[in-house]
């Protein structure tokens, strides 16, 4: 796959809902052409003295949306992120991410995005953006529309990185790729 096969519904007048959903339907799409075909070593490229990597971004997005998405539908994580807790899944899926297939890395994001787009339409179905999530926290409880802006905003902040690695890596500039 690569960003061209990402569904996108553009929505001049949608509601809150259609228009959150392009909103992460564009950003998806962005930061898959600017981490997309690419070979291992340089998804694997740092750039000194920072240790992030292009293969680190796309794990940690593929974790960021199973895990998000995962919160809002009140549904825990599946594999591979089961084994471990949330802080020990942000660790792993930075550091592992660089001896990763890219094959395997691109395949872990797709599908985590495909999932998370099709479990928020349906969340914004049932019940709505308005619905409560509890956490034992109570200073954590939320509503789904909360999780969803905070899945925008981490694809927002990564996308960005994504941008100035890419650039580092062989010079792909611009917001989009068409």
């Amino acid at each position: 796959m690569d960003w061209k096969d990402l569904p996108i519904d553009h929505c001049p007048r949608g509601d809150e809902v259609e228009t959150l959903q392009f909103a992460l339907d564009r950003v998806r799409q962005q930061f898959a052409w600017k981490t997309g075909g690419l070979t291992a070593e340089q998804l694997r490229q740092t750039h000194p003295p920072s240790t992030l990597t292009l293969a680190g971004l796309i794990k940690h997005m593929a974790f960021v949306e199973d895990g998000f998405t995962g919160r809002a539908a009140k549904q825990p994580l599946g594999p591979p992120w089961d084994t471990r807790s949330w802080v020990e899944n942000d660790r792993w899926g930075w550091e592992s991410a660089v001896t990763d297939d890219p094959d395997e890395l691109y395949a872990l994001w797709y599908a985590a995005a495909a999932r998370s787009r099709a479990t928020w339409q349906q969340l914004s179905a049932d019940g709505g953006l308005d619905a409560l999530v509890e956490d034992p926290d109570p200073a954590w409880t939320s509503n789904r529309r909360r999780i969803a802006i905070d899945l925008l905003e981490e694809y927002l902040k990564h996308t960005g990185h994504a941008d100035l690695l890419r650039e580092a890596v062989d010079g792909v500039t611009g917001n989009d790729p068409d």
